[in-house]
């Protein structure tokens, strides 16, 4: 048995003339390409905390016209989603979920398209592989905060500054983050970009040292 890489795939059937369709993504932010291309439906994303990098995530996807749900982030910013572009009137707010935080993630997934989820405790198991199953089957993307067992792709916060105090006065205008990705399947290359997230005017953009020269 021969074990062809994506690419390779792709190309013998092209040459067989078989078309192969792209996956369909959940459109991401501009700033997030490098590290995502999109977010693949049917797929868990698993952000190491709260903040602002998960809500880079929904404004991506909102400001894009999908509809999206926010379920047990109880410091849900609602400011700060806005000003990093989402769209507010697309989004599903379950603060307070309860004990069946996973029953409403399960209805969620059938009608929108990404569902933000922050469960109480460490997904696994038989729960873990339901509500990926619901996810593909309806074609949504399940971005959960904190770790997911199983996740196709992780991210996190490696480095964080602030810019903008200076010696116990000022104010702060923006912070300069490395954001890591890493993964399994077609995701397993770790990769890596440095973001404003938030930048002095409130949006998500690159910050390596192009960038911050170009500026």
């Amino acid at each position: 048995m021969t074990v062809l890489r994506r690419e390779q795939a792709e190309a013998v059937l092209a040459r067989a003339g078989v078309a192969v369709q792209p996956v369909e993504l959940v459109t991401v932010l501009p700033a997030l390409r490098t590290l995502l291309g999109g977010l693949r439906r049917g797929q868990v994303v698993a952000v190491d905390a709260a903040g602002v990098l998960p809500l880079a995530l929904l404004a991506g996807a909102t400001a894009a016209g999908s509809w999206s749900a926010v379920v047990g982030l109880s410091q849900f910013g609602v400011l700060a989603a806005s000003d990093l572009g989402a769209d507010l009137d697309r989004v599903v707010l379950v603060e307070d979920p309860g004990d069946q935080w996973a029953e409403v993630v399960a209805v969620l997934l059938t009608s929108v398209e990404l569902v933000l989820v922050q469960p109480p405790v460490q997904v696994g198991g038989q729960l873990a592989r339901r509500l990926v199953a619901l996810a593909r089957r309806h074609g949504s993307a399940l971005v959960c905060v904190g770790d997911w067992e199983g996740a196709q792709t992780r991210l996190r916060i490696a480095s964080s500054l602030w810019v903008g105090a200076g010696q116990g006065d000022g104010h702060l205008r923006g912070r300069r983050v490395k954001v890591e990705a890493s993964g399994r399947g077609s995701g397993a290359r770790p990769r890596s970009a440095w973001l404003w997230l938030p930048g002095p005017d409130g949006t998500v953009s690159g910050a390596d040292l192009e960038a911050l020269e170009a500026g």
